[in-house]
C-alpha cells in the first residue's frame, strides 16, 4: 500500500462521510429551506471528494490527462450548478408562498 492508495482512501471516506451527513441532514431538518442546505452543500463536497480520489487514481494510466480534464470539468460544472440550483429552488418556493420555519414560541419572528 503506497501513499496514493492512502490518499484515495481518505478522499473516498470523506466523500462517503459528506454524502451520509447530507442524507441525515435532509431527514433531520425541520423545513424545506433547511433541507436544501445539506442537500446542496454536502452533496457538492461529497462529489468533489470522490472526484479528487478518481483524479489521484488516474495518474497510473497512460491516458490520464484526458480523464483528468473530464473529471475537472465535471467538478467545475457541479460547483457552479449545485449552489445556483439550490438558490433558484429556494427562491421559487419562497415566491410561491412557502414560509421559512420559525421556532415555536419565538416572539421576534412572529411579529414580522
Amino acid at each position: 500500500m503506497n501513499a496514493m492508495d492512502i490518499a484515495v482512501g481518505i478522499f473516498l471516506a470523506l466523500g462517503c462521510f459528506f454524502a451520509l451527513t447530507g442524507a441525515v441532514g435532509i431527514v433531520r431538518m425541520p423545513d424545506f429551506f433547511s433541507r436544501l442546505h445539506p442537500a446542496g452543500k454536502n452533496d457538492t463536497l461529497a462529489v468533489t471528494s470522490i472526484m479528487i480520489a478518481l483524479l489521484i487514481r488516474t495518474v497510473e494510466y497512460d491516458y490520464h490527462w484526458t480523464v483528468a480534464t473530464k473529471l475537472l470539468l465535471i467538478v467545475g460544472i457541479i460547483f457552479v450548478t449545485a449552489p445556483a440550483a439550490s438558490h433558484a429552488i429556494s427562491k421559487a418556493a419562497f415566491l410561491d408562498g412557502l414560509k421559512p420555519w420559525t421556532k415555536p414560541g419565538d416572539t421576534e419572528a412572529s411579529n414580522e
